[in-house]
């Protein structure tokens, strides 16, 4: 099994995973929380019409889990504190 990096922990996945997928399997359904409120975010449409799972991948801001595919060696940071 092959292993992303969020947060600074290795995280397994399967070939195949979307990092959503990823970490939804790990039991991670929530990743960031809402400006306003405080409210918790994760996967909810899952098909990357909504903007409530994003994430840094590799340094690149607001990319939606749900649709970057895990690659061993990922870099991901779980964003805090965002709008919507």
């Amino acid at each position: 099994m092959s292993e992303i990096v969020v947060d600074g922990d290795p995280l397994p996945f399967t070939e195949g995973q979307t990092v959503a997928a990823a970490l939804v399997s790990a039991g991670r359904v929530a990743w960031r929380t809402t400006r306003v409120g405080g409210r918790p975010r994760g996967v909810f449409c899952g098909i990357g019409v909504c903007f409530d799972c994003l994430v840094t991948v590799d340094g690149t801001g607001g990319q939606r889990a749900c649709l970057v595919s895990a690659r061993p060696g990922m870099t991901v940071t779980t964003r805090e504190d965002d709008d919507a």
